[in-house]
């Protein structure tokens, strides 16, 4: 079986919300996570690393938690 890393990565366009204990960053990884954990049959597995654009626009391709995985 080949093993897949998967990384997780969520954003969200507005800073709105993000204090909050549970966010929409926090409830996308929780739906991301659970659809890798559902693939683990087929060799997936979740890297630990957070990469989250919280008030960032999906209009650029300058966010920071995105950057970290260019290769």
């Amino acid at each position: 079986m080949i093993r897949q890393r998967c990384a997780i990565y969520t954003r969200k366009s507005t800073e709105e919300g993000l204090d909050q204990s549970f966010n929409s960053l926090d409830a996308q990884r929780e739906a991301c996570a659970a659809y890798v954990l559902s693939q683990k049959h087929e060799g997936w597995a979740e890297l630990s690393d957070r990469y989250d654009d919280g008030g960032f626009s999906g209009g650029s391709m300058e966010r920071p938690a995105l950057a970290l995985r260019r290769c």
